[in-house]
């Protein structure tokens, strides 16, 4: 009987989610409120707290998941990937991937902004600490590739994480700004920055 209760409320807290996500997307993250969640989930606005403190709690679990499968899926194939930067890149178009089949570009417009600079509010503060979570992930991954020698051992490892994830968030931007987002061009742009990070400008 536990075990079903677990799935009901695993189910509830899924149709809130899936609610909240189209209600922002056709409405606007910063005009939706919980109560019209509530009516979109067919439950209360009690029931909505009763899973989620807020709206912000519900765009931070989502995103949590998609980079927890990036991270995951990445960390399956990471020993079989000889380049450095292949790897990177692979963990970046997962990234991108997951978090555009979780939100539309259009919601990620409004949504950016505010997570980037958006001051000290809750969802800036939430993503904040989960991306510091992402970004010692990234860490952890580099760290591993430089004790495959794959990466020289001086490579300052936080430093490249905290590069590699900056500049992923401003492609981000970038790609979702585009009338019509083209991964392709996202993709390669991403490869060309990797390669310069990783191999530089010094002359050999």
């Amino acid at each position: 009987m536990s075990g079903l209760r677990e799935r009901q409320k695993a189910e509830r807290r899924q149709a809130i989610s899936k609610a909240a996500i189209e209600l922002f997307e056709r409405q606007g993250f910063q005009n939706t409120t919980i109560e019209q969640i509530a009516g979109q989930a067919g439950v209360s606005a009690p029931t909505v707290f009763k899973y989620f403190g807020n709206k912000q709690e519900i765009i931070l679990e989502i995103l949590h998941q998609a980079d927890q499968r990036a991270i995951t899926d990445t960390r399956s194939r990471i020993q079989e990937i000889e380049d450095p930067v292949e790897a990177l890149c692979h963990l970046e178009r997962l990234l991108t991937g997951y978090a555009l089949e979780v939100m539309h570009p259009s919601l990620w417009r409004e949504l950016l902004p505010l997570i980037l600079f958006g001051g000290n509010n809750e969802l800036p503060a939430g993503y904040r600490a989960m991306n510091d979570a992402l970004r010692a992930e990234i860490s952890q991954l580099l760290r591993e590739l430089q004790l495959a020698g794959k990466l020289r051992p001086q490579l300052d490892v936080e430093l490249a994480a905290f590069l590699l994830n900056d500049y992923s968030h401003l492609q981000l931007f970038r790609l979702v700004n585009q009338e019509q987002p083209d991964i392709e061009a996202h993709s390669l742009q991403v490869r060309r920055i990797t390669e310069l990070l990783f191999y530089g400008m010094q002359a050999r």
